[in-house]
C-alpha cells in the first residue's frame, strides 16, 4: 500500500478532529458523518486548486459543517462557557487560516482547538 499523499493526511487529519468534535458534542450520527464525508471531498477539490490552503482545511471543514447542521438541525456548537442567555454557538477562527479555534465572540475567549472540544465540555452536551 503507497503512503497517504500530504492532501490526504491533511484531510484525513482534519476529517478526524471535526469527527472528534462531533462525537464531544454527542451529534455523530450516521447523516451527520456523512456531512462531514461531503465536506471532505468538497475540500479534496478546493485544495487541488489551491494547495497553499492546504494547512486551512480543518478549520474550513469544521466550518462547514457547522453551516450544514444549522440549515438542518439548528446550531453547533453551542457555547459551553455562556451559562445564562440564548444558546449561541461558537465560531471557527481563524476563518481561513492554521491552528483553528472555537471561539466564544459573546465571552471573547478562545473555547478549545478544532478536535478538542470534548475537553472543553468534558464531553458533554452543552444544552
Amino acid at each position: 500500500m503507497e503512503p497517504l499523499s500530504p492532501l490526504e493526511q491533511a484531510l484525513h487529519a482534519a476529517r478526524a478532529l471535526v469527527l472528534a468534535d462531533l462525537v464531544a458534542g454527542e451529534v455523530a450520527e450516521a447523516d451527520v458523518v456523512s456531512l462531514v464525508e461531503d465536506s471532505v471531498a468538497e475540500r479534496r477539490w478546493w485544495v487541488e486548486q489551491w494547495p497553499d490552503g492546504m494547512a486551512f482545511v480543518a478549520g474550513l471543514i469544521a466550518q462547514d459543517v457547522q453551516d450544514a447542521l444549522l440549515d438542518r438541525y439548528g446550531r453547533w456548537p453551542l457555547c459551553p462557557v455562556c451559562g445564562s442567555g440564548d444558546p449561541h454557538a461558537l465560531d471557527v477562527e481563524p476563518e481561513l487560516g492554521p491552528d483553528p479555534h472555537w471561539v466564544c465572540h459573546k465571552a471573547g475567549v478562545k473555547v478549545a482547538a478544532v478536535g478538542s472540544l470534548g475537553s472543553a465540555t468534558g464531553g458533554m452536551t452543552s444544552s
